[in-house]
């Protein structure tokens, strides 16, 4: 499990990410589906968490049990799936969507300890370092990728090709 602090962090990322892509597949460009997308991405790349506790009740104990069906990678892939799909034709779908995101976040910051995920039937752990010890990979991992998305979608991809040409990565490469 990466640390509250990494899933926090990882959010903002997922934000940037979910309110480019509504922005750029919603249809309407930046408006109220993208920053309803953004403040949903920053409440779902919790929501794994979240979601197993009792807020009904005054002990606030946990009423499922961690890591399972909140962590369920199938749920959060086709909320996903069916957000994406409906960007730009139904009003929720750009929370709905931004919550997704955040969700798959969550659980892609979860997946390298060694308690796992399910993301079909049961748990798979990558096994690469015990909970907390690499946030700082993870929430870079994430970064790099919303600036990436955000850049191929909103700046054209200018900045990411200029950085491969400077890198020498260019057409010889590639």
């Amino acid at each position: 499990m990466a640390s509250r602090k990494a899933h926090h962090a990882t959010g903002w990322a997922t934000a940037v990410i979910a309110a480019s892509v509504i922005a750029k597949c919603g249809g309407g460009g930046w408006g109220w589906a993208s920053a309803a997308g953004f403040v949903a991405a920053l409440l779902g790349s919790t929501a794994p968490d979240w979601l197993e506790v009792a807020w009904w009740s005054r002990s606030r104990r946990l009423w499922i049990t961690h890591r399972t069906w909140t962590h369920w990678g199938v749920a959060w892939i086709g909320l996903l799936w069916w957000a994406y799909h409906a960007l730009g034709t139904q009003a929720l779908a750009a929370p709905a969507f931004g919550f997704a995101c955040g969700g798959v976040m969550h659980l892609l910051a979860d997946w390298p300890n060694p308690l796992g995920v399910p993301w079909i039937a049961g748990r798979h752990s990558l096994n690469w370092w015990k909970s907390g010890r690499c946030d700082l990979v993870i929430v870079t991992a994430s970064w790099l990728i919303a600036l990436a998305v955000s850049d191929e979608l909103w700046l054209h991809g200018r900045h990411s090709l200029a950085l491969i040409h400077h890198l020498r990565f260019g057409p010889a490469y590639f």
